[in-house]
């Protein structure tokens, strides 16, 4: 029973740090995921509207055309507050947007049925719209029955050229089916503003991000003379200082769990010095019939490194259980790391020979003679 309680404080240290570090690594999955689902190859650029300063479309795309080595992909986008509307059925959380012809090979989206806009549609201000699956499904049944229809998108009526398919199992309100894509040309007529203010890009290669990055600052910067004026954002960066983020709290957290495993070790000192002072008569006989030094340490060491060891392989098999169940209960598909239950199974066993090494030195260092008279 001591030697199991001895056991609890590593159990415990190593499964805490098992089950911490794994749903940190999780999370940190979940949300790597997140941004890479939003597009690591988009570069989002925003301006202020201001009527002394601008940048029309036409200069955004030479600019992008000059660059055509570096950008992939160009849209405008003009978002619309409002609400979509086919009978008496509305739709108040959808999101309006107005793009380009290459919006959707910017989101990488297969088109379920129908077209994708086109330039004819933006250069003639056509009034026709994509939308995505949960709204044909809601305001038609399906996306066959959708296609062709009319819409009303505040008050203006538009005609459904085309359906994304289905982004997610469960389509939610608002949620990343929930969306109408019309021509950025006749969005800005809807919005009342000229100047459009957003726009996003997308880069050849990754390992252009921070060149496609620095060539639009400079452009802009040379448009506006103020860096307080525009911002631009790189999806891929964003997503490095994520991960960078998480890693440190990471870390920081293996290191408060690890905490635990330090006391525990201090618990198996303790238990090892009252197992030396129980011991001493054994110790003085053994001594007394021709054991070395080297002899009695070895007996207390290792006995102090199977407890430990014990204690972690439990530890082990308790905080991989716990990870899966707590991952679940919090919708993470978290799985135990090798690199947590190695090091925690080794901090574990170098806690327990580190702490085993000072009571079975004192053990060692014993004389038979006052061993034996020991009671």
């Amino acid at each position: 029973m001591r030697s199991f309680l001895t056991m609890l404080g590593i159990i415990i240290g190593v499964a805490s740090v098992i089950i911490l570090v794994s749903l940190v690594n999780a999370y940190m999955s979940y949300m790597t995921d997140s941004f890479a689902s939003m597009g690591t190859n988009q570069i989002s650029v925003n301006m202020r509207r201001m009527s002394t300063r601008s940048v029309s479309v036409d200069e955004m795309y030479a600019f992008y055309e000059e660059h055509s080595h570096v950008f992939d992909n160009l849209s405008p986008m003009v978002s619309i507050s409002g609400t979509v509307k086919h009978g008496t059925d509305t739709l108040t959380a959808t999101s309006i947007t107005g793009v380009s012809e290459d919006y959707r090979s910017i989101k990488d989206y297969e088109l379920e049925y129908g077209r994708n806009i086109q330039y004819a549609d933006i250069a003639s201000r056509q009034q026709v719209c994509v939308v995505g699956a949960y709204v044909a499904d809601e305001l038609y049944g399906s996306a066959e029955k959708a296609y062709g229809e009319t819409v009303k998108i505040n008050g203006n009526a538009f005609t459904i050229v085309g359906i994304v398919a289905r982004q997610n199992e469960d389509m939610d309100e608002g949620g990343s089916d929930d969306f109408v894509w019309m021509p950025y040309s006749y969005a800005v007529k809807m919005a009342w503003d000229a100047n459009i203010g957003n726009y996003t890009f997308t880069i050849r290669d990754l390992s252009n991000a921070s060149q496609g990055t620095r060539l639009l600052e400079e452009f802009l910067f040379e448009k506006f003379k103020n860096e307080d004026l525009y911002s631009v954002t790189a999806m891929s960066e964003m997503l490095d200082e994520l991960n960078s983020m998480i890693a440190m709290v990471s870390a920081g957290l293996g290191g408060i769990a690890g905490i635990s495993l330090l006391v525990a070790g201090v618990g198996v000192m303790n238990i090892m010095l009252v197992s030396v002072t129980e011991r001493t008569r054994e110790i003085g006989i053994r001594k007394a019939l021709g054991a070395r030094r080297r002899v009695i340490m070895q007996q207390f060491v290792i006995e102090a490194a199977v407890t430990s060891s014990l204690g972690g392989l439990l530890g082990i098999l308790l905080g991989s259980g716990a990870t899966s169940a707590v991952g679940a209960m919090a919708g993470l598909n978290a799985a135990p790391t090798v690199s947590a239950i190695v090091v925690s199974f080794g901090v574990s066993v170098g806690i327990g020979l580190l702490f085993g090494y000072m009571p079975a030195s004192r053990a060692a260092r014993l004389s038979p003679i006052d061993a034996l008279r020991s009671d």
